[in-house]
C-alpha cells in the first residue's frame, strides 16, 4: 500500500515517473478521469480521484464501515488519500480486468442476490448525515411531478401515452404515500455501475450509497434509463426479478406482501419515470445536455416503454 501511495503526487495526480502505461476509463462529473494504470505489463490498478465534489470522503467511509460485512462482489480498495482537499482526494482499487456491462436475466438475477444482501445490512450504525444519493428522494420527486403536472400531461400526450394511465398514476399518488421502510442502498445502480468479469458479477462506484426505500435500487437496476447504457425490460422479466428479490429478502428474514410490494414498486417506477420524462424532454428542448441528442431520444423512448409497462400493471 505504501508503494502505491507513492504513485500519486501531492497535487492528487498520478506520478508518471512510476507509471509504465495508463488508459482513461471514464470521466467524472467534475471532469477528473478514472484511469487504469500499469506498473508493469502484468501489474495494473484503478486510480479514482474524487469524481463528484459533493461526495468527498463518502465512498471511503462506505468501504471502511459497510462493505467489509458483505461478500466481495465489489473491487477491493488498496490505497487511499487522507486529504480533505477535493483536488487531492483519491482511491486506488484492484484491477478486475475487462468489465462487460450487459443487461440480461442471468446478470440481473445475480445482482438481485447481491442487492438483497446489502439491503439487509443493519442500518443502526449508518446514520451518516452526509450520505445521500445523486437525486432527490421519492417524496420530493413526487412533489415535483405534481408541481409540473400540466407539462407532464402535455409530454405524455405528445408521445401517445394513454390518458387513462396518467389518470390512474396521479390518483394513486394522491391516495398512497410510499413506504418509510429504509435499507442500505447503493444509490446509483445503473448499468454502468455493475458488470460481469471473467469470474463474477461486480458492483462498482459506491460513492452515492445511503439509506433509502428498497424500490430505489430496484428501479435503477430495471427501469432507470441511461443515455449511455440502453437496455430493454419486459413485463415478464420485471415480474420475475421482483419475485426473486422478495424471495431473497425472505431468505434473509425480511418479508413483504408480494402483491402490495409489487404494486408499490410499479407506482414508484411510474412516478420516477414521469420525472425522468420531464428532465429528458427539458434536455432535448434546451440543447445544453452533456449527452448527444440521439442518445437522449433513445433514453426518452426507453423511459416511455418502462412507464407504460408499469402503468399497465397498476391498471
Amino acid at each position: 500500500m505504501k508503494m502505491l501511495e507513492k504513485m500519486v503526487l501531492s497535487n492528487g495526480k498520478l506520478n508518471g515517473k512510476y507509471v509504465q502505461d495508463r488508459e482513461i476509463l471514464y470521466q467524472g462529473m467534475n471532469g477528473k478521469n478514472v484511469e487504469r494504470f500499469y506498473l508493469s505489463a502484468s501489474e495494473s490498478y484503478i486510480f479514482k480521484p474524487l469524481t463528484n465534489d459533493s461526495q468527498l470522503g463518502k465512498e471511503q467511509w462506505i468501504y471502511e464501515y459497510v462493505l467489509p460485512s458483505l461478500p466481495p462482489f465489489y473491487p477491493k480498495m488498496i490505497a487511499k488519500s487522507s486529504s480533505t482537499d477535493p483536488d487531492n482526494h483519491w482511491m486506488i482499487f484492484e484491477d478486475l480486468g475487462s468489465l462487460n456491462h450487459v443487461f440480461n436475466e442471468k446478470v440481473v438475477l445475480e445482482v438481485i442476490k447481491c442487492m438483497a444482501k446489502w439491503h439487509t445490512v443493519p442500518t443502526d450504525n449508518l446514520k451518516h448525515e452526509d450520505l445521500h444519493g445523486p437525486k432527490p428522494y421519492i417524496e420530493d420527486i413526487t412533489a415535483d411531478v405534481f408541481a409540473n403536472k400540466q407539462e407532464i400531461l402535455r409530454i405524455a400526450s405528445e408521445h401517445s401515452i394513454p390518458k387513462r394511465y396518467m389518470d390512474i398514476i396521479f390518483l394513486l399518488l394522491e391516495e398512497n404515500p410510499f413506504s418509510n421502510v429504509k435499507v442500505f442502498s447503493h444509490g446509483d445502480l445503473h448499468l454502468g455501475n455493475y458488470a460481469v468479469t471473467d469470474q463474477q458479477v461486480v458492483v462498482l462506484d459506491w460513492e452515492h450509497a445511503h439509506l433509502n426505500v428498497p424500490f430505489w435500487d430496484l428501479y435503477h437496476l430495471m427501469d432507470m434509463s441511461h443515455p449511455m447504457f440502453p437496455k430493454e425490460v419486459t413485463p415478464i422479466l420485471r415480474e420475475h426479478v421482483l419475485g426473486c428479490y422478495l424471495d431473497q429478502m425472505a431468505f434473509y428474514g425480511l418479508s413483504f406482501s408480494h402483491h402490495s410490494f409489487k404494486q408499490e414498486y410499479y407506482l414508484f417506477s411510474t412516478v420516477f419515470s414521469l420525472w425522468m420524462l420531464l428532465l429528458i424532454q427539458q434536455d432535448l428542448n434546451n440543447g445544453n445536455s452533456n449527452w448527444p441528442k440521439e442518445r437522449l431520444r433513445e433514453q426518452l423512448n426507453e423511459t416511455i416503454s418502462n412507464l407504460v409497462q408499469c402503468a399497465n400493471q397498476l391498471s
